[in-house]
């Protein structure tokens, strides 16, 4: 299909940075850019005028969980793709906690078939870094990577030691694929949220940021050790970040990203015992907050995640400690991306940059840009539409978002994935 964008402003990336730059037309054909303010580009199926609007590079979001096989009542992967798709993301990594679990090849391909099959979103598998999770036997990485997964995770669920750790770390080292670990010192993460002021005063048991940095410490000094890439998942304290950049400045080969949750809200958010604030990693402090956003703009955070968990209604209907963890967040990703931005505590520009060619740095995969000759992965944004979040308007399965009922400014009117259009609102 050929399409004609007239009339916008698409993201250009320099040395300097990334900057907005105004455009008359962009024409797609046969899934690639072929001409940026060309007269003679040819005739397009589908013309459209943005009236101003941005053209970005489709996002590639690091760390989603897709339900299925396996959790039907939180949702598909064709539900969760399609979200995806809404949300401007052209590019997504599936975490391994499905049922059965993602530590073979089979279930590698029975998630990336019925991806293409709905073909909102292009998935990448992560695979299992130990059988069934259990942090204790190694999983086939062999295997894995020749079923096309793109790094190994144990989400969540920790390893038994750092005996095993370093086993694994050895070999994923050996298969040349990176190890994608959310850091979790396990004997101190009993808890529910941040432990702090607000976990004292409402009497829900906290989880102290040791729990975190401890486990960096160690995984960076593994990682030294072994050479391994290590990426670590969903950093969500102060003290995580400056070990980051130590570890950075010292040539170690790792990398990192922050859930967009980590750097909007924080533990106060719980006071009213809200459960869709129940995150993992914890909502944190405003200390933690602001450190967070300060990697993400020195660079030293590579990427954002929307760390999207979709869950049924009764999953967090319980009491908030009952409740099960996380956000569905996929879909409104630029929308939360500009509350940043309008607070001035991080540019739109950065937000992409280190949605599109910082996620590309932690997957060793080519930069997207909105140029010619580029593969035609593109977001359309109109940063000024409005629109109120409701159930019916939700497009994910998961409506556990703290946004139900607000009015959101910043609106993805079209994906393109491909050169072929997976999203688009009609005016």
């Amino acid at each position: 299909m050929s399409i004609l964008l007239k009339n916008g402003q698409r993201l250009v990336f320099t040395e300097s940075g990334a900057s907005w730059q105004g455009f008359d037309t962009i024409f797609i054909n046969d899934g690639k850019i072929e001409a940026i303010d060309n007269p003679s580009a040819g005739e397009a199926a589908l013309t459209q005028d943005l009236d101003g609007a941005y053209v970005l590079p489709g996002l590639i979001d690091i760390s989603v969980a897709l339900p299925e096989p396996g959790h039907s009542l939180k949702g598909s992967i064709a539900s969760e793709t399609r979200a995806a798709a809404a949300g401007g993301v052209t590019t997504l990594c599936s975490i391994p906690e499905t049922e059965p679990v993602n530590d073979s090849q089979a279930v590698s391909k029975l998630i990336r078939e019925i991806a293409a099959e709905h073909n909102y979103c292009r998935v990448l598998p992560l695979g299992a870094l130990t059988q069934g999770l259990k942090g204790e036997q190694l999983a086939e990485y062999a295997a894995l990577k020749n079923a096309k997964c793109v790094a190994l995770s144990n989400a969540y669920n920790p390893l038994k030691s750092l005996a095993i750790t370093k086993r694994c770390f050895e070999y994923a080292k050996t298969h040349d694929m990176s190890v994608f670990v959310n850091p979790v010192e396990p004997s101190l993460h009993k808890g529910v949220m941040h432990e702090g002021e607000v976990s004292t005063t409402i009497g829900l048991q906290g989880i102290s940021s040791l729990a975190e940095t401890i486990a960096v410490t160690q995984l960076i000094q593994l990682a030294k050790a072994t050479g391994v890439h290590l990426h670590l998942s969903q950093l969500s304290a102060a003290e995580s970040v400056e070990q980051l950049e130590r570890a950075k400045s010292e040539g170690i080969n790792v990398t990192a990203d922050v859930a967009i949750q980590n750097l909007l809200y924080i533990d106060e958010c719980v006071e009213n015992f809200n459960s869709v604030y129940y995150c993992m990693p914890p909502l944190r402090g405003e200390r933690d907050r602001l450190a967070l956003i300060e990697g993400v703009k020195r660079g030293v955070i590579d990427t954002i995640t929307s760390a999207h968990r979709p869950q049924e209604a009764e999953a967090k209907q319980a009491p908030f400690a009952e409740a099960e963890p996380g956000m569905s967040s996929i879909e409104f990703l630029l929308p939360l991306a500009l509350m940043l931005d309008q607070n001035k505590e991080l540019e739109l520009s950065t937000f992409i940059d280190a949605m599109t060619r910082g996620a590309s740095k932690v997957l060793n995969r080519a930069e997207l840009a909105v140029s010619e000759g580029a593969i035609a992965d593109i977001c359309v944004f109109c940063p000024d539409r409005v629109r109120t979040i409701d159930i019916n308007s939700i497009v994910s399965h998961g409506k556990n978002t703290p946004l139900l009922r607000e009015s959101l400014k910043g609106v993805v009117t079209m994906t393109v994935m491909d050169g072929r259009i997976v999203h688009q609102v009609k005016d």
